[in-house]
């Protein structure tokens, strides 16, 4: 079984690393000539797939904007899941879960489990009820070959009291999740090879602000905040350093815009500025 973290080196390799967000936003349907609608939603996520296929190997459907639709919002994301999946393109259920005990393990049994109706091949989660309460949820990826992605600096202002705060140590509250997490993908993963574990560290993020620093092993690194939001191909070395090859760069609207007719010719032209490059 192929580790998630080498199956996104293997993407990467192959189609560069820029990932598509799969986010039928209300504006974003109406643009397409949609209504606000769970149907519409599946058409849309299936559009951004057969678009995406081919171009690049990762997409990332925000489930928020299927849940919002109830119980028909979830059916229209299971057929985009799938679809997504049996195209060959990575998947990551970008759900930012975070519980506690068997609350949190059900959680990940739903994203994580083969063959269920939500599976993906990855999933965001929140670790800001302690990262010892994903362990079921590392546990549950690792005997599955899955990846999760834990949420350690973001770019939203919301976010820095909390994010930023230090521990006696002096260390942040964002670099303590990086050092718990790769802790144990030091414990797990085997050498030359990239973890499965990874993390959720925003394209806008200043990293000596948020107190981090380089880790290892190597993790993939999931970047929202590139295209729309500001951060661009040039903000990778700048931003991440060494780590720059590690980054699942990731964007939503300003490839969505494009519209279902333009969609595939943007996420070819957005890639093209995505090359793969070597982290060390």
């Amino acid at each position: 079984m192929t580790s998630f973290g080498q199956r996104v080196r293997a993407a990467f390799g192959s189609h560069g690393q820029l990932c598509v967000g799969i986010d039928p936003h209300a504006h974003l349907l109406a643009a397409w000539g949609m209504d606000a609608s769970a149907a519409a939603a599946r058409d849309f996520g299936l559009r951004v797939v057969e678009a995406a296929v081919g171009r690049v190997g990762i997409v990332k459907p925000q489930v928020s904007f299927f849940e919002r639709y109830g119980s028909a919002g979830f059916a229209a994301l299971e057929d985009v899941l799938e679809a997504a999946r049996d195209a060959g393109l990575l998947v990551i259920a970008d759900a930012k879960r975070g519980d506690i005990g068997t609350t949190m393990d059900a959680y990940a049994e739903a994203w994580l489990t083969p063959g269920s109706p939500l599976e993906a091949d990855a999933l965001t989660v929140s670790p800001y009820l302690g990262v010892g309460a994903l362990d079921g949820t590392f546990a549950l990826a690792e005997a599955h070959g899955k990846g999760v992605f834990v949420l350690a600096a973001t770019s939203n202002p919301e976010a820095l009291t909390l994010q930023r705060a230090q521990d006696p140590a002096g260390r942040t509250v964002s670099a303590d999740v990086v050092r718990e997490v790769s802790g144990r993908n030091a414990r797990t993963t085997p050498e030359g090879e990239w973890a499965s574990l990874g993390f959720v560290i925003g394209g806008t993020v200043d990293w000596k602000d948020a107190g981090l620093l380089p880790f290892s092993p190597v993790a993939p690194i999931l970047g929202p905040g590139f295209g729309h939001q500001g951060a661009e191909p040039r903000h990778l070395t700048a931003r991440f350093g060494a780590l720059a090859g590690a980054v699942i760069a990731s964007e939503s609207r300003s490839v969505l815009s494009a519209g279902p007719d333009g969609i595939a010719e943007r996420i070819a032209d957005r890639a093209a500025l995505y090359p793969a490059v070597s982290a060390r």
